[in-house]
């Protein structure tokens, strides 16, 4: 496992290495995602603010995941496809992971140990769920499957705006 998020190099849905390198200085939200989830809709609010904001440093990535009602049964070709053409998605969606159990994404693995739950529970609840990452590489929040991601925009602006003063 990583030392900081900045150790990980998960795949991107074309199969290819995504050096989290690359998103020193970011502020990055990581969420699990599902295609035939009822919180799809939190696509149209995630690409909103990637587009808002990316100018200024916000990366979001979408890691697909089936672990949750069989709800993301398709392929990385497939999810892909469905992203951006029924949501208009252009951030970046990595290839389908698993976030809880013995083959879990390590990246998740460090998620859950950096940020556990308001209730201390460690594991991912559903579809959605939500990390929040500072410019310095700090989880600095988790967010539910029912918080919309238009709920912490706030908390995103401070991010940005506390890592450009920095700079």
């Amino acid at each position: 496992m990583g030392a900081t998020i900045y150790d990980f190099k998960p795949l991107d849905a074309y199969g290819g290495v995504y050096d989290f390198s690359q998103l020193k200085g970011k502020v990055v939200v990581i969420v699990n995602v599902a295609s035939l989830c009822g919180f799809t809709l939190q696509y149209k609010d995630l690409e909103y603010l990637y587009k808002k904001y990316k100018e200024r440093g916000l990366v979001v990535l979408g890691f697909p995941c089936n672990q949750f009602g069989n709800q993301e049964p398709f392929t990385g070709q497939q999810i892909l496809q469905l992203c951006e053409n029924k949501f208009g998605v252009t951030f970046p969606i990595m290839d389908k992971i698993e976030v809880n159990g013995d083959r879990e994404e390590p990246l998740y693995g460090y998620l859950k140990n950096e940020r556990k739950t308001s209730l201390g529970f460690k594991g991912i609840k559903w579809n959605f769920e939500k990390f929040l990452i500072s410019r310095s590489g700090k989880v600095v929040e988790r967010f539910d499957p029912l918080v919309v991601p238009l709920n912490f925009e706030k908390m995103i602006v401070e991010l940005l705006e506390e890592g450009h003063k920095a700079m």
